[in-house]
């Protein structure tokens, strides 16, 4: 029987221990699309305790508590303490077998507290005293230390155009050795579902751009004004989270009488509001194409399930889902609009559906163009494939539709400082997947072709990322 977690964890050939000792563990991080709080990483916040660092927010776990019989109050309530609620979670953990939670709560342990001992009820009180004491007197226990403690080079946070940057603007003018940058993330700029909060939102995006808007033309050159922002303070990429995508057909006319119907505060029909965002995709996609960003695209999620729970707690708070959305079409229309007019950006294509994983992995090619090395990418395992079959999924698709080795590699979509083991998941994961096939004879490991295996590895873990986004 093989140790639990080992310094051999996943790995199940000798190839694989390897490619990834060698040649994977020791890259630095290129965090291209995370929700860290930039206003945390400026304060080089410290941590109350492990409650606050590991479980304020993590809707992941949110879930698994709820799952396993644990009572609200203990997972986001405000009449307990750090400890009742950790206290939940550790009982919650061993019913985590199967689950990545189970990997990445020991895996965060290890590697961010140097605590190699399981997690559960009687180990609860010394590992949650353990981790507080290296949190409050541990001066690299901060958020700008445990950015250093895994060795990250570069974190793309998650921004709304009418942010004012202010953290990265402080961060850039201390010198952080780690580049943080914003991502442009103009969701609320396309919502019109919600005529009220709309029309909120275009009055402070008017207030911040410093134009007045009083049409569809004003509102777009407002948010031009802000990509322009963004763009200076080293923004490189857009990201767009997406039920489906929007790809009907308008004209100029139809768009500006939505806009001011909008406005005026009148519900949309269904054909307006896809309409409306059918061209707002498309403007973003513009003003990308212009900068030279890279655009994400994450989309078949359904969010907010929960309309109780919704009211009682806001979004992101673990009531989402995957979703059954039939987009092949409409993706495929929006990008060849943009390919069309020459507007066509790099592009990310994250479906969370993983039965499109084949779907998108032959979308992607048909709009490469030969002007960058897999300019459409098909993003990696995303939320709920964040896991070990969710990735391998992601890559054989990719492997047998596409070129894996230009792929861009992982990201953390996290809120958590300690979540950047999920890099290390995923190349013990990528190693193992490549060893296999190599010691199945599937791919030659001789001469020329060990190194280029050497290398595609590399790249996928750090390289690839490096050259795509111009950082």
């Amino acid at each position: 029987m093989k140790q639990f977690m080992d310094k051999d964890f996943l790995l199940e050939t000798e190839t694989a221990k390897e490619l990834y000792h060698n040649h994977a563990a020791k890259l630095p991080i290129i965090d291209y699309h995370c929700h860290l709080d930039p206003k945390m990483i400026a304060d080089d916040h410290r941590f109350e305790s492990i409650t606050e660092l590991w479980l304020g927010g993590d809707h992941y776990k949110w879930r698994a508590l709820r799952s396993n019989g644990v009572d609200e109050r203990y997972i986001t309530g405000k009449d307990t303490s750090d400890w009742e609620k950790f206290e939940k979670w550790a009982e919650t953990v061993p019913y985590t077998f199967r689950n990545p939670l189970y990997h990445w709560t020991h895996l965060e342990l290890r590697t961010a507290f140097g605590i190699d001992k399981t997690l559960n009820p009687d180990t609860a009180r010394e590992i949650y005293d353990e981790c507080n004491e290296k949190l409050r007197n541990d001066p690299n226990m901060t958020a700008r230390g445990l950015m250093r403690r895994y060795g990250v080079e570069v974190v793309c946070t998650t921004d709304d155009p009418i942010d004012s940057l202010e953290h990265h603007r402080r961060l850039r003018e201390e010198g952080f050795e780690i580049k943080v940058l914003p991502t442009w993330r103009p969701d609320k700029a396309m919502a019109v579902e919600n005529p009220v909060a709309f029309r909120e939102y275009v009055s402070k995006l008017s207030e911040t751009a410093g134009i007045e808007i009083s049409n569809f033309e004003d509102f777009s050159r407002a948010l031009q004004i802000r990509h322009d922002f963004f763009a200076e303070a080293g923004c490189r990429l857009s990201d767009h989270g997406l039920s489906e995508f929007y790809a009907d057909d308008y004209t100029d006319d139809e768009v500006e009488s939505i806009f001011a119907k909008v406005i005026a505060g009148t519900a949309l029909s269904e054909e307006e509001i896809s309409k409306f965002k059918s061209r707002m995709l498309v403007l973003f996609g513009e003003q990308d194409a212009d900068a030279g960003w890279t655009q994400q695209y994450h989309y078949g999620t359904i969010r907010n399930s929960n309309s109780l729970m919704m009211q009682r707690l806001g979004p992101d708070s673990g009531f989402d889902s995957i979703g059954e959305f039939n987009t092949a079409q409409s993706c495929a229309k929006f990008l060849d609009r943009l390919n069309s007019k020459g507007t066509l950006a790099k592009t990310i294509l994250y479906n969370l559906n993983p039965s499109a994983n084949e779907v998108m992995a032959t979308m992607i090619g048909n709009f490469q163009d030969g002007t960058v090395a897999g300019k459409i990418q098909l993003g990696s395992g995303w939320w709920f494939n964040d896991q070990i079959d969710g990735m391998t999924r992601q890559m054989n698709a990719l492997s047998t539709l596409g070129l894996l080795s230009r792929f861009v590699g992982m990201l953390t979509d996290s809120r958590s400082f300690v979540s950047y083991p999920r890099h290390e998941y995923f190349r013990r994961t990528l190693c193992n997947l490549v060893g296999n096939d190599i010691e199945a004879g599937l791919i030659p490991y001789e001469g020329f072709e060990k190194v280029r295996v050497r290398e595609m590895i590399e790249d996928i873990c750090y390289n690839n990322a490096k050259q795509f986004f111009n950082f």
